[in-house]
């Protein structure tokens, strides 16, 4: 299934907000005694295994004592620590979801303290805010945080309008956010697909553009679109988890 069936770039565009993002960063961008680390970061993004994700969290709290001063370090921490919310999540252990994000947001903060520049940290705390509101009461912790997600998004794009990750982190914004706050599921839509054009390698990244076909009443281009998510990733607990949850 070619990008083209499920992906017409529209004028209208659309709104969630939410549970997880994932968030890629370049591997150029990394020092190359880091490398092997960054890449089994990304491993532990496919498998959400808790023991390889607190195996990592473990090697990188390691790292940040050698040196404190590594942007890259702190950021890769704080996606661990957003992979492992996303599997008590699954496990509905909501009380170690919220722990997990809460210390994930405290780790892109000092990332970003490190180094402002840094499209993909912004995005990722752009998520990570949006989630702060999933886990509470919206009509309490919306107003608060809210702002701080559209600030956050405002910030990655206009760093690097060109990286997929930056445009699906919009599409949460947009799909998340209540309509009264500007959420817009024609606009997350949109993001997502442009995310997509960037990057169709992407498998959560179809699976969010599932989740907003389906709000927007496109059962058919949702599947389709979930078809892929899982065809790119069939291993994933969290793919699985979401493709489960649209058959029920």
């Amino acid at each position: 299934m070619g990008c083209s069936r499920i992906m017409p770039l529209r004028r209208n565009s659309l709104a969630l907000f939410g549970l997880f993002i994932t968030v890629c960063i370049s591997p150029s961008s990394h020092r190359a005694d880091d490398a092997p680390l960054h890449s089994a970061v990304e491993a532990a993004r496919k498998t959400r295994d808790e023991a390889q994700l607190q195996s990592l969290k473990a090697q990188l709290e390691q790292k940040i004592t050698q040196d404190s001063s590594d942007a890259v370090i702190y950021l890769d921490l704080a996606r661990v620590n957003t992979y492992l919310a996303d599997d008590y999540e699954m496990k509905k252990d909501k009380k170690a979801e919220v722990a997990a994000v809460d210390r994930a947001i405290e780790l892109a903060l000092h990332s970003i303290q490190l180094n402002d520049k840094s499209a993909e940290a912004h995005s990722l705390l752009a998520d990570l805010y949006g989630r702060k509101i999933g886990l509470g009461t919206a009509m309490f912790l919306g107003p608060k945080f809210g702002p701080k997600v559209k600030e956050e998004n405002v910030k990655a794009m206009a760093l690097n309008d060109k990286s997929p990750v930056v445009w699906a982190s919009l599409g949460r914004q947009y799909l998340m956010a209540p309509k009264m706050f500007g959420g817009d599921t024609a606009k997350a839509i949109e993001s997502f697909q442009k995310s997509l054009v960037l990057d169709a390698s992407q498998d959560e990244t179809w699976v969010w553009l599932a989740r907003a076909l389906r709000k927007q009443g496109g059962k058919a281009q949702a599947r389709e679109a979930m078809q892929r998510a899982v065809s790119l990733n069939p291993d994933s607990p969290w793919v699985k988890f979401w493709a489960a949850s649209r058959e029920k």
